[in-house]
């Protein structure tokens, strides 16, 4: 293998690298980095090495086309992780990876994905329902409760709304996994201090709740219509089925994944229409064209273009996965670079997708983009909220249908104004949040 010498990058500390600067303004840091060094970029986090990607061509390769060289990053596999999710399809690999993925697949399909519409838009219009018009709420709070509801429902037939006591345990456990997931929070995990205990003892109580639903399903042999019911009954070609640790391990992997990616995806669609009113009257014009008021259906979605365009611009601008990470597990060349085994490889959505070589005004909400040329000129990797190659997200079909069915239902009922006193931050940790919500101001139509 013939690679050039290695590639720039800041200089960063002595001890911490790059450290400091990433976890002071870790958006500012990786634009900076794209725009200083190129499309390969070379930093230190403490005593571990890390390539930063940002051409199309480069993240296919190691997403995609030259993805056996590359397993999931090293924060992906510490204790934080395998505590919560075990070994689920976002943290397994090799010949198990392949099988949990082989026995999930049918779970996701599009016509099983399409019956879950009717829940979806049911659980908005309850939520619409306490509304008033003129009252102040935190849209993400909202979105987030709603998508916790609807993948409860969907995966386990389960209530999580209210106070219950599976809730109360989910959005503990939720905080940490999305506000506090900090490399350091990562990393210390074994250490007892509060937070850490007081996660442990949720996921302890969330593992009673799923093994006694797993075990209770399994003796009834019932087909209730939900993600569990497909999961127990899949089989592998020799026969063999998922235990109830693998069950387990797959229902918390989805039931995360799938509420926190739609939830933001929503909150920051939101955030975007209401400082577009251009964009929002097309879509309500859209919405009353092909329901004429009536709550959507999933067989709608063909005609609801305009909507999931502005669901795809919304996670072009703020991606809830706002960076992806591998590690090499055997040497390799990428863009000219020699990829070293062990190297930490990252590549990230929030810069790629606001590049201008491959997207004409970036920094600009306009959804019609994706119905134009341009669009169909994008290299393959210049838009990537889902991940991609093999290990793409299983749910993105579920996540991007439940988005563009929960914005119809709630865009034809309400408005969502900026409350101008409150200003929203973006919190990076591990998926893009806002620092303190953002507070909206409900007008119905």
């Amino acid at each position: 293998m013939v690679a050039s010498a290695l590639p720039q990058g800041p200089k960063g500390g002595r001890v911490m690298g790059n450290m400091r600067e990433f976890n002071r303004d870790a958006l500012g840091f990786v634009t900076r980095c794209a725009r200083e060094f190129g499309d390969v970029v070379s930093t230190r986090f403490l005593y571990v090495p890390a390539y930063f990607l940002f051409n199309p061509e480069h993240i296919e390769y190691v997403l995609a086309t030259g993805s056996k060289n590359f397993i999931k990053s090293m924060p992906m596999r510490s204790p934080f992780f395998q505590r919560l999710v075990g070994n689920g399809l976002v943290t397994s690999e090799g010949d198990f990876w392949r099988r949990q993925r082989r026995l999930s697949q049918p779970a996701f399909h599009h016509d099983r994905v399409n019956a879950y519409g009717e829940t979806m838009v049911a659980f908005t219009e309850q939520m619409l329902a306490r509304w008033r018009d003129g009252e102040v709420r935190d849209a993400h709070e909202e979105m987030m409760l709603l998508t916790q509801s609807i993948v409860a429902r969907t995966l386990f037939s389960a209530d999580v709304s209210g106070q219950s006591e599976m809730g109360e345990a989910l959005r503990t456990i939720i905080h940490p996994f999305a506000s506090q997931a900090t490399l350091k929070w990562i990393l210390d995990n074994r250490l007892p201090t509060p937070g850490h205990l007081r996660f442990n003892r949720a996921v302890r109580k969330i593992d009673g709740f799923v093994y006694r639903i797993i075990a209770e399903r399994r003796a009834s042999g019932e087909d209730t219509g939900d993600l569990l019911s497909m999961l127990l009954r899949a089989q592998d070609e020799d026969g063999s089925q998922m235990t109830d640790r693998q069950l387990r391990d797959e229902l918390m992997t989805s039931f995360l994944a799938g509420h926190e990616t739609t939830a933001l995806a929503l909150t920051w669609t939101w955030y975007l229409l209401a400082q577009n009113p251009e964009v929002e009257k097309k879509l309500a014009a859209e919405l009353e064209e092909v329901l004429g008021g009536r709550a959507p259906k999933a067989e709608d979605m063909p005609r609801l273009k305009f909507a999931e365009w502005v669901i795809r611009e919304s996670m072009r601008l703020y991606p809830p996965l706002w960076g992806v990470g591998r590690e090499a597990v055997r040497e390799c060349e990428v863009g000219g670079y020699r990829i070293p085994k062990g190297m930490q490889i990252f590549a990230f959505q929030w810069v790629v997708q606001r590049d201008p070589r491959w997207y004409t005004e970036p920094e600009r909400f306009r959804p019609e983009r994706w119905g134009e040329e341009e669009a169909a000129r994008l290299p393959r990797y210049a838009y990537f909220p889902f991940g991609g190659g093999p290990r793409q997200c299983i749910g993105n079909y579920f996540a991007t249908m439940e988005a563009v069915l929960i914005l119809a239902t709630v865009a034809q009922r309400f408005r969502l104004r900026l409350v101008p006193e409150h200003k929203v931050e973006l919190l990076p940790t591990m998926s893009l949040r806002p620092r303190d919500g953002v507070r909206m101001k409900l007008e119905m139509r």
